[in-house]
């Protein structure tokens, strides 16, 4: 509700009309301490409608499973319990200990259900059973309002680059990375077109509110690359003595963690490489290791599940149609598998999933079968290397030839439009902590290799990819993370999310074995487990 827009509002509307409603003593301090004209806006019940997210999809769906295992599980003598999530991960918790966590911080002589214990429960409630990573994605030291000057200043000058494709959420980690790397006193370099753009010289100091702005918006403002400084070592090695760089903050996919491991194995050749480097993984792919979830990988999802719904419509308008949508992701099928999850795919194709003619043509009979019913509609996700030969258009002609007579067939192609868009809050309070908390580490390793006015840093932890790893934020040396890398696809050897397939077939309605559903572990609630500084 916008206040005085019509009425004549704010400090001149009073003037000219005295019936116009007053602002609060709050709004009168801006106005007052500012000189800004104020108007207030009430959100009310629109933050309550609209469309439910991706997240909220596959959340819904994740916990309706596990309570539903837990309840075919249960024994005369099992303990109630509460489903909830911990990280990427469905849990229960005890429902007593949960109620006893609660109780213990009412006020002495409050009670249950009396007037005055209600608003400390519901603070506590919702602190308590709310998962670690997601207590910690909240809005922390907010980058708006810390001194762009620092009063001490350090002689430390840290460069940060983007590399590979753009993801948003990039940029949000350039801006919380340069400001708080300003708000300790370093001497901050932002280098345009990733590693070649190192090489080339590209690299501009950056002041406070040169990344004005940059928190909403999509892509990359710095121009990423996906060129390896492999091709460039000479140029980029010499870039770094004439700026004299102390640290490295590379924001990018799985050309960003190749580059820093090929500039870490490049130390033993050149002595200018004994820096600090951290690798905050941006890509839409999620095919970074050492993190569950890489910046804009949440946004891309939300485009495609919208992209899905629209295409649903469609089918759902025209009867008796299946749409063969292709995803992007290279080898890794994330964005399929957890898109099929979000809009109720009814298969969803992928690499690290092998499948064969005769799975195809279960898939056919059953979609065939699944049209005889109310629902005469088909979605099947395809990650776009999935499979060699089985290609989008082999699919098509698969579906159109089997189904002929009983449903037509369709296929799109999604393509970069899941690259592009504003990045949806998840992604920006992701990136803004992501970028606060390499640049705190970054700071620290610094201190700690600064010896007799230089920095040398040569051990492995001095090179780290810092991700989300279940409920905690850690840091991975890129040197062991190698061992568990496929390079040849471009992924992990191993990926938490494959254990959402076998949800993805049952609610497609397919016959599988629940026997390797791996049910929610059982976790004990105390002060100590629910403590907001766990794993930080």
């Amino acid at each position: 509700m916008g206040r005085g827009e019509d009425q004549g509002g704010g400090p001149v509307g009073w003037a000219l009309n005295p019936r116009a409603p007053r602002l609060s003593p709050d709004e009168q301090l801006v106005v007052q301490r500012l000189g800004f004209d104020t108007r207030v806006t009430v959100l009310g019940h629109v933050q309550r409608g609209g469309t439910p997210s991706a997240f909220d999809r596959i959340l819904s769906s994740k916990m309706g499973m596990e309570a539903v295992m837990a309840l075919l599980e249960a024994t005369p003598d099992t303990q109630a319990c509460v489903v909830s999530l911990s990280g990427n991960q469905s849990v229960r918790l005890p429902l007593m200990e949960c109620v006893q966590v609660v109780s213990s911080a009412l006020p002495q002589g409050a009670r249950w259900g009396s007037q005055e214990r209600q608003p400390c429960s519901a603070l506590l409630a919702a602190r308590s059973l709310t998962p670690v990573w997601v207590r910690w994605l909240l809005p922390g030291p907010v980058l708006t309002f810390l001194s762009p000057l620092s009063s001490l200043k350090t002689n430390f000058s840290l460069a940060i680059l983007n590399v590979g494709a753009p993801a948003a959420g990039m940029n949000a980690a350039v801006r919380s990375a340069v400001r708080s790397g300003i708000s300790q006193g370093h001497t901050v370099y932002v280098v345009h077109d990733g590693f070649e753009g190192l090489a080339k010289g590209q690299v501009q100091e950056v002041s406070w509110h040169d990344v004005a702005g940059w928190l909403g918006r999509g892509g990359s403002m710095l121009g990423t690359k996906r060129t390896l400084p492999k091709s460039y070592m000479e140029k980029i090695v010499g870039n770094i003595r004439t700026h004299n760089i102390h640290a490295l903050l590379v924001i990018g996919g799985f050309e960003a963690y190749e580059g820093v491991l090929q500039l870490v194995e490049a130390r033993g050749r050149y002595e200018e490489l004994c820096i600090v480097m951290c690798v905050i993984p941006a890509t839409i792919s999620n095919n970074v290791p050492g993190t569950d979830y890489s910046l804009g990988s949440d946004t891309a999802v939300n485009a495609a599940m919208e992209s899905c719904d629209r295409i649903k419509q469609s089918a759902s308008g025209t009867k008796r149609r299946v749409f063969i949508v292709e995803t992007m992701g290279g080898y890794c099928g994330y964005l399929a598998t957890v898109t099929g999850i979000a809009v109720g795919a009814d298969a969803a194709y992928v690499f690290e999933d092998p499948f064969n003619i005769q799975d195809l043509k279960a898939n056919v009979e059953h979609m065939t079968e699944k049209m005889k019913t109310e629902i005469q509609r088909g979605l099947v996700l395809r990650n776009e290397k999935c499979h060699e030969h089985y290609t989008t258009e082999f699919l098509y002609n698969l579906y159109s030839s089997e189904g002929k007579g009983v449903f037509d067939c369709r296929t799109n192609v999604l393509g970069h439009l899941q690259q592009g868009g504003a990045p949806t809050p998840f992604d920006r309070n992701y990136g803004t902590k992501l970028g606060v908390k390499a640049m705190l580490w970054m700071s620290e390793k610094l201190r700690a290799v600064y010896r007799n006015g230089r920095v040398f840093a040569n051990a492995p932890d001095s090179a780290c990819v810092i991700g989300l790893q279940k409920k905690a934020v850690a840091f991975s040396p890129v040197t062991e993370l190698k061992k568990d890398t496929d390079f040849e696809h471009r992924m992990p050897r191993e990926q938490w999310w494959l254990n959402l397939r076998l949800m993805l077939k049952m609610l497609a309605h397919y016959r599988i074995s629940m026997a390797d559903y791996v049910s929610g572990e059982l976790e004990h609630v105390t002060r100590r487990s629910l403590s907001i500084d766990k794993g930080f």
